[in-house]
């Protein structure tokens, strides 16, 4: 995780971690309980299993991402 240096360069520096993984790599996942339509939303959609749950990666364009759940 990377912190945020809200005064740079001052003796009192206060360290504040981010607000979500989410916000902080600026794409969310969906989650749904069906991924049946969302394999098709782009070109370089893949379905992969890991760890015993069913995800849609997308290494072009990461907001198609997408966990069923």
């Amino acid at each position: 995780m990377r912190w945020h240096v809200s005064a740079p360069l001052s003796k009192d520096v206060t360290l504040t971690a981010p607000t979500s993984r989410a916000t902080f790599w600026n794409t969310t996942m969906k989650v749904k309980s069906s991924i049946k339509s969302l394999k098709t939303r782009h070109a370089a959609c893949q379905v992969v299993r890991r760890k015993g749950r069913v995800y849609v990666i997308n290494k072009v364009d990461p907001r198609f991402k997408a966990k069923q759940g």
